[in-house]
């Protein structure tokens, strides 16, 4: 009997954008350094992209693939709400269909030991953890944590108030992930007390049974002496003590016997000293206390934009958290969906390298004014206090080139006037799986991909006297791909026996069928994005799929419209 699967599907799934791999364009007047170094640890490399996410990270792919160490995403959450810096209400299937993309290029982006972090809410959330199984394999599902987001209850709710949201967490590889413990709270430091005056400091007591019967630990049942009254006691037959003989001898030596206050105790408990005890395993319940909640974060940026706060911000305390149970120092952090900042900030605050993208006016009105203060040291807010933030680092600001190709008024793909040769052989070192490195004493070497392997860019017609140039000096031990406009006096397939050190390519006709040209905009905005009809079911396995029609940018319920179909494995 062959094994059965379920998969998730939805209209148009088949249907993938074939991305243009922009490239980044810097602009120095909006990226931000410190006037000075605060600490040896500051971190001036930082990236803020503006821009469609989905364009943004197929640009940082050729650079950053299996260096991203967190991901942290807080997407729309398809709920048909209109929100100010989002419109958040998405055809179910289109939502699907593009967080899938975005998914795929993150998990290339992670490090075989990084994770991903995804905040959302019950509308989508399960469908996502199908889809997230689907791109990074049921085994790698780390957990679904609850986040408590608010402190009262929304009276005004239909049904349930809705109190909290879902993380979904997943590895890349979860044999090679693996999560930092927490330092323990108030709450768990309180249990730690020195009812006896050790000297060794305050301690917890633990139970000296275990969940064993006599018959399963026969070794484990025996008697031990009671020191001050000195009678026999034996544990239950259906618990047995949790340390053998040998064991508890040294336990009785080391002082580590607790018998209540007066020492006359019918049963020991095992003291557990706060100095030995190691970090807290990280719990999937999330409260506000520890974790932030909505009016919190809301105030956070009230005080940084006073009278006009982002609508949905996260707090300061939840990014924290998720940064210090996935990353150490030094550890590079992604979200493609900055929104008002916050996971640069706390990344920043913490030490972290950080790449944020945004495409919304947002992260000129937002965010660049909230990281210039935390890198002022002027954000007394969110973490600071906790961890000891004063300042420092800084940020580049990059933009997304235009397209590479465009048409021209006779309608014919030409490659984009606003590039100049340096942007073009960028490009085109992206476009071909070039790394885009000049040299400086070598004018014909643009990139490479190996150590013998280079590339040349130009917009020139080259002459059969200019390649026989060209094919000398790069010598038998290397080779160069070359693409020009044209070269003359000889075909491709005759260059190739002539000089076969030389590859040749014409632009821009060599590109024009890779990609989507002059394609801005895959963002998550419905007003963005064509609706797909909602064909007649063909598969007669399939559950029937409910479409969502669209009314001036916002959706009727859609909330069938993904389906899930049985496939053999």
């Amino acid at each position: 009997m062959s094994k059965q699967k379920l998969e998730l599907t939805w209209i148009g799934k088949e249907k993938r954008p074939r991305l243009e791999p922009r490239i980044l364009l810097e602009d120095p007047a909006r990226s931000y350094h410190a006037a000075q170094r605060v600490t040896e640890r500051d971190l001036f490399d930082n990236r803020l992209i503006f821009g469609d996410d989905l364009l943004a990270l197929k640009a940082l792919e050729a650079e950053f693939t299996g260096k991203v160490k967190c991901v942290f995403i807080d997407p729309p959450y398809n709920t048909g709400s209109a929100f100010t810096h989002y419109d958040d209400g998405l055809e179910h299937s289109i939502w699907l269909g593009l967080m899938r993309d975005r998914l795929e290029i993150i998990r290339r982006l992670l490090a075989d030991d990084g994770s991903l972090w995804i905040t959302i809410d019950d509308n989508e959330a399960h469908y996502l953890k199908v889809l997230c199984d689907g791109v990074f394999g049921r085994p790698n599902f780390i957990a679904n944590l609850a986040w408590h987001k608010r402190v009262s209850p929304a009276n005004d709710a239909k049904y349930f108030s809705g109190d909290f949201d879902h993380v979904l967490v997943y590895a890349k590889s979860k044999d090679l992930w693996r999560p930092n413990r927490l330092e323990k709270n108030k709450a768990q430091l309180a249990n730690y007390r020195n009812l006896d005056n050790d000297p060794r400091g305050v301690w917890n007591s633990a139970a000296y049974t275990c969940a064993k019967t006599a018959e399963e630990r026969p070794t484990l049942f025996y008697a031990i002496q009671q020191p001050n009254t000195g009678k026999e006691v034996w544990p239950s037959r259906t618990r047995v003590w949790a340390y053998d003989k040998n064991t508890h001898l040294k336990n009785v030596e080391r002082g580590l016997l607790y018998w209540g206050k007066d020492g006359q105790g019918s049963m020991p408990r095992i003291k557990k000293f706060l100095t030995e005890t190691k970090p807290v395993v990280p719990r999937s319940i999330w409260s506000y206390d520890e974790a932030g909640h909505n009016q919190e974060s809301r105030l956070e940026i009230d005080k940084l934009f006073p009278g006009d706060p982002f609508t949905t911000p996260k707090p300061e305390k939840l990014l924290k958290r998720v940064i210090e149970i996935a990353t150490n120092p030094n550890d590079l952090v992604l979200d493609s969906f900055a929104g008002s900042g916050t996971t640069g900030a706390v990344t920043h605050k913490m030490g972290r390298r950080w790449i944020m993208i945004e495409l919304g006016e947002h992260c000129h009105t937002h965010i660049i004014p909230r990281l210039k203060k935390v890198i002022d040291g002027d954000d007394p807010g969110g973490i600071t206090q906790a961890v000891g933030w004063q300042g420092g680092g800084g940020f580049r600001y990059y933009r997304l080139a235009p397209s590479l190709i465009v048409n021209d008024r006779w309608g014919n793909s030409v490659i984009n006037p606003d590039y100049n040769a340096a942007q073009l052989a960028e490009a085109l070192c992206k476009l071909e799986g070039f790394s885009y490195a000049p040299s400086e004493t070598r004018w014909w070497q643009h990139g490479h991909s190996s150590e013998r392997d280079f590339i040349y860019v130009t917009t020139q017609n080259l002459s059969a006297e200019q390649l026989q140039a060209l094919s000398d000096e790069v010598g038998g031990e290397q080779s160069l791909l070359i693409c020009c406009a044209a070269f003359h006096s000889v075909t491709a397939a005759r260059a190739a026996e002539r000089w076969p050190n030389l590859t040749l390519k014409k632009i821009p006709k060599m590109v024009l069928a890779r990609c989507e040209w002059g394609h801005d905009d895959y963002s998550l905005n419905v007003a963005n994005l064509p609706m797909a009809a909602s064909p007649e079911p063909t598969d007669a396995s399939a559950v029937p799929c409910w479409g969502a029609k669209v009314h001036g940018g916002k959706t009727a319920d859609s909330r069938q419209s993904g389906l899930f179909q049985e496939g053999e494995v």
